[in-house]
């Protein structure tokens, strides 16, 4: 038996956050200032809808009718008609068979894993893959097998050769800290010739890759595939909140059946359901949105190279810049912020690759002066903070 020393039982807890704040990895919460003033590149409201007068009015309007809060889940009390109508509107606007929405796209992730797998399932997921797929994968009791970024030949011998009868890849369309993109074709190709299915989030490829900002899995030409799943974010191009999954209506109603985060989770809020309904309108009748949100990525990217920047090239919206420091990251996008441009900084543990670098994401709404203006503060910016050497 465990004696007591007499310390506190989370004294733990001291040491791991000065270890943290040693190696420049202590995180804050900063509250948004509600009337703005800043040039927003941090936040993930690709096409600008977030704060639009037809989003934010559908969003009121279905408050004052339904309430606040869903009430309950899905299953009990938690479902309206604007539930139902935006899992149609969604199947229909990506070219699935069916669609099921939950509270966010990370319980929509975890619930899509967790049902689809489980013991005697191989999951093959790629490395780069977003936290809430990562816990999925850990919650789902599956055998876990981790492949290289992208690795194609990776991901073919792990499916080639695993014991269990069922097999599922997952990966990021887009993945969330470069926006490099995974070879979707390729692998549901692999997947069809050894028997497994295709899990793909499609969180940051919703609204602005493809036909109309249909996402990445219908450019693919996947959207209809029957051993393809695709989960879906309401919260960023679309600028609501919660998440979906998308795919054969069998995989749909096995979910509503046996997804825990479906079952036991409160449903989304009427108010976030109406706000992606009206996104998912604007969208289609403005479908030149996605690309002026790829475009604008592009010039972001492209000019900050022609500045000696280390900046990834975009597919989607998304735009890395590389720190050489963890401490550096920190104070590049604090001397951003204190100049009027709000950056993204990702660290440790948030990087797979474990190098510190700042996330910026274009919108459908920045003009030629955001991003003039844009470019300069960042590069003064840097200089200030000595983000010129190599990233470690």
């Amino acid at each position: 038996m465990t004696e007591h020393t007499g310390e506190s039982v989370f004294d733990w807890i001291d040491a791991r956050a000065e270890a943290r704040a040693e190696a420049g990895l202590t995180r804050r919460v900063r509250p948004r200032a509600a009337s703005g003033g800043a040039l927003d590149l941090a936040g993930n409201d690709y096409l600008g809808l977030a704060r639009d007068k037809r989003v934010v009015g559908a969003a009121a309007a279905a408050s004052m009718r339904w309430g606040a809060g869903s009430t309950g889940s899905r299953l009990v009390t938690g479902s309206t008609e604007l539930h139902t109508e935006l899992e149609y509107e969604l199947a229909n606007f990506c070219g699935a068979q069916a669609a099921l929405v939950f509270s966010s796209g990370y319980a929509a992730n975890l619930g899509a894993l967790t049902a689809l797998s489980g013991p005697g399932t191989a999951i093959v997921a790629d490395q780069h893959i977003h936290a809430s797929l990562i816990d999925g994968c850990k919650l789902s009791r599956a055998d876990v097998v981790v492949a290289g970024h992208r690795d194609l030949p990776q991901v073919t011998r792990a499916l080639s050769t695993r014991g269990e009868r069922r097999g599922l890849v997952v990966t990021d369309s887009v993945f969330s800290v470069d926006g490099d993109t995974a070879p979707l074709a390729e692998l549901a190709a692999v997947c069809r010739e050894h028997g497994a299915g295709l899990v793909v989030d499609d969180a940051h490829g919703l609204g602005v890759v493809g036909d109309g900002g249909r996402g990445a899995v219908h450019a693919a030409g996947l959207a209809k595939s029957p051993d393809v799943v695709t989960t879906v974010t309401l919260s960023k191009a679309l600028g609501a909140q919660g998440g979906a999954v998308l795919g054969p209506g069998r995989v749909i109603r096995h979910l509503v059946d046996t997804a825990r985060t479906f079952i036991f989770d409160t449903g989304l809020a009427p108010g976030s359901a109406a706000a992606a309904l009206a996104s998912l309108k604007a969208l289609k009748e403005e479908p030149e949105r996605p690309e002026r949100v790829r475009e604008a990525a592009r010039r972001l990217s492209e000019r900050l190279r022609e500045r000696g920047f280390r900046a990834s090239e975009p597919s989607a919206a998304v735009v890395s810049v590389l720190a050489p420091s963890p401490e550096v990251a920190v104070a590049w996008a604090e001397a951003c912020r204190e100049r009027g441009v709000l950056v993204g900084c990702f660290r440790p543990p948030s990087v797979p690759d474990q190098v510190s670098r700042l996330r910026l994401t274009a919108r459908a709404d920045l003009s030629e002066a955001d991003l003039a203006r844009a470019v300069e503060v960042i590069a003064e910016a840097g200089a200030s903070a000595g983000a010129g050497s190599r990233p470690r």
